[in-house]
C-alpha cells in the first residue's frame, strides 16, 4: 500500500535541482515510475515528495547530431520512443531493437530510459546495450553541470554516483566507429533478462560476398572489439580484458576456435570467453547460480560473435 505524497511538476531542470536540494532524502525524481511506484508499493521506498519531471522542457527530445555522428536521448524519452523514432530505427538500428525487447508495450510506452537507468536494476537490457556505445550521461545538481561515461553511473545494485540533488538530464550515444558492426543477445525465462550480452567488431578491411569473400574474411584481423555483459552481475559492464584478447586476432583463429568450442584446445574462444564471465562478476539470484551465468556468458559470447561478423548461425 502506498503511504501518502505529494507530487510537484517542476518547469525546468534548475527547479528540479532546487526541490531535490529543498526536500532531501524525503524526495525523488519521478517519470515513468514503473519501476519507482512498485517499489514504494512494496515497501522497499519511501518518499513524501515525488518531483515529476516528464513534462520539464527538454527532457523528452531525442535528436541526431550528424556533425558528430551522436545520438542525444532527453532522460524521460520512453523506450516506446526511441523503438520507434525514425532517426533512431535510421542511425541506430540496433537501440531500437533492443528497446523493442523490453518489458511490454504497456511498460515501454510510459518507462523512461532516465528513469532506466537511475534505478540501477542489476536485471536490465539498456545499461548493457549504451555501454557498447561508449555513450555519455549528461546530470546537472547544485554544483553545477558534468557529462562522465555511462560506465561510471553504476555503483552497484540500485546505486548510481548521482547526489542526492542532482538530475540526469541526457544519454549521449556516439555512433559505432566506421566499419564497426555490432550485435545484442539476451536470455531469461522471467520478466526480467537473465543475461544481456553485447558485441562489436572492426575489422582491418571489409570482406567481400560469396565464396572468395569467406576467405578473405577469414584472414582479417580484428582492429578493435567491444564486449558489455549485463544481468549476470551487480551492474553492466565493459569485458575490457576480454576485448584486449579479441584484438590483433584473425577472424579465421576466431572462427577455428568457435568451430572446436567445447573440444580440447578451443584456445582463444575459451579465453575471451572466460575474461568476459570473469569481469561481469556472475552473482547467485532468482535467475541462476553464478557458475551458471558465467556458462551463458561463455556461449552468448560465441553467438554474439558469428552475428557480429555477420555470419548468422554458422560455426
Amino acid at each position: 500500500m502506498l503511504r501518502p505524497f505529494r507530487i510537484h511538476q517542476p518547469a525546468t531542470v534548475d527547479d528540479t535541482v532546487q526541490l531535490l536540494g529543498r526536500f532531501g532524502e524525503e524526495a525523488t525524481v519521478y517519470a515513468g515510475g514503473t519501476e519507482l511506484l512498485l517499489a514504494m508499493k512494496e515497501g522497499l521506498l519511501s518518499y513524501a515528495h515525488l518531483l515529476d519531471v516528464k513534462n520539464v522542457d527538454g527532457l523528452g527530445q531525442i535528436s541526431y547530431n550528424s556533425s558528430e555522428q551522436s545520438l542525444r536521448i532527453g532522460s524521460v524519452v520512453t523506450h516506446r520512443s526511441l523503438e520507434t523514432s525514425a532517426e533512431v530505427l535510421r542511425e541506430f538500428p540496433l537501440i531500437a531493437e533492443v528497446e523493442k525487447t523490453v518489458a511490454n508495450v504497456r511498460v515501454r510506452n510510459v518507462g523512461t530510459l532516465g528513469g532506466n537507468l537511475c534505478f540501477a536494476e542489476p536485471h536490465s537490457d539498456p545499461a548493457a546495450l549504451l555501454l557498447l556505445y561508449d555513450a555519455r550521461v549528461e546530470s546537472k545538481g547544485s554544483r553545477g553541470s558534468r557529462t562522465f561515461p555511462l560506465e561510471e553511473l553504476t555503483l552497484g545494485p540500485y546505486e548510481t554516483c548521482l547526489e542526492e540533488d542532482e538530475v540526469l538530464v541526457a544519454v549521449v550515444v556516439p555512433q559505432l566507429p566506421t566499419g564497426m558492426t555490432g550485435a545484442y543477445l539476451k536470455f531469461g525465462y522471467h520478466a526480467r533478462p537473465t543475461l544481456g550480452l553485447g558485441v562489436a567488431l572492426r575489422l582491418d578491411r571489409a570482406p567481400g560476398v560469396g565464396s572468395d569473400g569467406f576467405q578473405e574474411l577469414q584472414s582479417a584481423s580484428i582492429q578493435e572489439a567491444r564486449v558489455s555483459v549485463g544481468s549476470v552481475g551487480p551492474k553492466a559492464v565493459r569485458a575490457r580484458e576480454a576485448e584486449a584478447a579479441l584484438q590483433g586476432k584473425s577472424v579465421g583463429d576466431l572462427l577455428g576456435s568457435l568451430n572446436s568450442a567445447g573440444s580440447t584446445g578451443a584456445g582463444l574462444l575459451d579465453e575471451v570467453g572466460q575474461l568476459a564471465a570473469r569481469e561481469a562478476d556472475p552473482m547467485d539470484d532468482m535467475h541462476g547460480s553464478a557458475e551458471y551465468k558465467a556458462h551463458l556468458v561463455q556461449v552468448f559470447l560465441r553467438r554474439g560473435l558469428i552475428k557480429a561478423l555477420g555470419l548468422g548461425q554458422q560455426t
